[in-house]
């Protein structure tokens, strides 16, 4: 991880190894704690989607899901998340352009991302790069909206 903004020493990681895997959940799960997943789920999603984890020195202040575009789709989804204590550092910007330039490599056109409501720093952060509401939703059991954006 690079960038004016950006701590000295600061790096995006794939995550590679169960150390990685527990770190991406602890971001995850506090920043989503309606939708905390297990650390079997996540090595189910690590499969699936590239997982990176952020971190100026030996500090987790983050993590980054990019799904790739779906079978007959063009539109890949990329997740940047840090952690409330970190925010407003540059590590935000740096996961995020990490994201959509891996989106890209695996064949996007569309670049997608998705936000829990409460979280109105990250919604803030998607509007000014670009992104526009396209859904909500509140998934079943739970009360806080998803709030789906597309890049403009």
């Amino acid at each position: 991880m690079t960038g004016t903004n950006a701590p000295p020493g600061s790096r995006i990681e794939r995550v590679a190894g169960e150390a990685m895997l527990l770190a991406w959940q602890h971001v995850h799960n506090t920043i989503i704690p309606t939708a905390a997943l297990s650390l079997a789920e996540v090595e189910e999603r690590s499969r699936r989607n590239r997982l990176a984890v952020a971190y100026p020195g030996d500090v987790v202040v983050g993590c980054s899901t990019v799904r790739p575009p779906a079978t007959g789709s063009t539109a890949a989804t990329v997740i940047a998340r840090v952690l409330p204590a970190h925010r407003g550092q540059g590590c935000g910007g740096q996961l995020y352009a990490h994201g959509p330039a891996e989106a890209r490599r695996l064949g996007a056109r569309v670049i997608e991302t998705c936000v829990l409501e409460s979280n109105p720093e990250g919604l803030r952060f998607a509007v000014r790069l670009g992104f526009v509401e396209t859904e909500r939703y509140v998934l079943p059991g739970d009360s806080v909206p998803f709030i789906d954006l597309r890049l403009a």
